[in-house]
């Protein structure tokens, strides 16, 4: 699942990684998310951008990892704002790992690798 709210973000993700052959579900911010994960489970990954609208990655990854079976989905946190402790606060809310826009490729499909074989 790819949650952001920057249309053009989720236009350019879902592009490369449907080239890749993944299912790409789009979510608009944290709310949303929680709302199709209780309708559909079985997802294998969350991309997560971390300032939304509504309800933003942090309560978002907080609130996820609260659910017993989603305590061990991995979560890739994507934002924008680079700060020293942005990694660690990630990673507190509940974040497998962080990225950094904007999103290397790359970096990004090996980072997913790791989580998704590991």
């Amino acid at each position: 699942m790819l949650v952001d709210d920057d249309i053009r973000n989720v236009f350019a993700l879902s592009s490369v990684l449907e080239g890749y052959r993944m299912d790409v579900t789009f979510a608009e911010n944290g709310r949303e998310a929680l709302e199709i994960l209780d309708k559909n489970p079985e997802f294998d990954l969350v991309l997560m951008d971390m300032m939304m609208p509504e309800m933003d990655g942090y309560e978002a990854m907080t609130r996820i990892r609260q659910i017993p079976q989603f305590e061990k989905l991995p979560i890739i946190a994507l934002t924008a704002k680079a700060m020293k402790e942005d990694r660690g606060k990630c990673i507190e809310a509940g974040a497998s790992d962080y990225v950094k826009k904007p999103i290397q490729t790359d970096q990004l499909l090996s980072l997913m690798r790791v989580w998704l074989y590991s």
